[in-house]
């Protein structure tokens, strides 16, 4: 079993976003984040969407995010 709840597209967002990542462009529902010593993340979610366990444990293998932070 995972460890991850669901979560809203926009509370996953600002906890990003409160890491220290930022938003280098957007086109649409795509954004493209960026942090000093990390690859860029594509965040490809409509803000009123939810998202699964499974992809928020592969969001947080790219981002350090943590369930703590949602």
């Amino acid at each position: 079993m995972t460890q991850w709840p669901s979560a809203k597209v926009q509370r996953v967002l600002a906890a990003l976003l409160h890491l220290g990542w930022t938003t280098k462009r957007q086109s649409g529902s795509h954004r493209v984040l960026q942090r000093a010593g990390s690859a860029d993340f594509v965040f490809a979610f409509h803000d009123r969407d939810e998202i699964g366990p499974r992809m928020l444990a592969r969001i947080a293998k790219k981002t350090s995010l943590t369930p703590e932070d949602l």
